[in-house]
């Protein structure tokens, strides 16, 4: 499930970005004189040819000045999906320490691979019954790291069966790590059906 959801996100924002990419492209190109110069032939309707097109034409830039709420509205609207894109990107993006700091009693600081951990923990919890997919990961400060997990259960298991085993799980690996607390957020899903064909 998690695996899917950041799949299509990824997706989502590298569509995204190519169509931002292409439309700074096109504008460039406008602005630059490329298409007379290289002897190209622009998109159709694109309006911003040459280097003294603008987009919003002069006669619509007249009529809109008329209006007091236009630009205060449009600067608004634009800063408003700014931070949306923002939020949505930061919210990709957790900071996932490469090695994190494990409690030893010696007086040397002992850092271990957050891909280990974050494997032994996967399979840990792929072990518990009525799992049929699971991924754990590790991140924020290497020293106090936070854990999230996402659980695919098969059909017909309900959340209760596997709270218990999900429990001692993370509670072994803050153990193992000699962490006094181990913040987790879990997301549970249901894994699909596969279609079986019938001969």
């Amino acid at each position: 499930m998690m695996r899917e959801h950041a799949k299509t996100n990824r997706t989502l924002l590298a569509l995204l970005g190519l169509v931002l990419l292409g439309g700074g492209l096109l504008v460039l190109a406008g602005g630059a004189d490329i298409y007379r110069r290289r002897h190209l032939v622009p998109p159709a309707d694109w309006p911003l040819t040459t280097a003294r097109d603008a987009l919003v034409p002069p006669a619509d830039q007249a009529q809109w000045t008329d209006m007091s709420w236009w630009w205060p509205t449009v600067i608004a609207a634009l800063a408003l999906l700014l931070l949306f894109a923002l939020a949505w990107l930061l919210s990709q993006h957790r900071h996932h320490p490469r090695q994190l700091t494990v409690a030893d009693s010696s007086e040397e600081t002992v850092t271990v691979s957050n891909h280990a951990l974050s494997d032994a923990l996967t399979t840990d919890l792929t072990m518990l019954p009525g799992v049929r997919d699971s991924r754990a990961l590790f991140y924020g400060k290497h020293t106090h790291p936070q854990a999230r997990i996402d659980l695919a259960l098969g059909p017909g298991t309900g959340p209760e069966q596997t709270l218990k085993g999900l429990h001692d799980a993370v509670e072994r690996a803050g153990r193992s790590a000699g962490w006094d607390t181990l913040p987790t957020r879990v997301d549970l899903g249901v894994a699909r059906h596969r279609a079986h064909r019938v001969e």
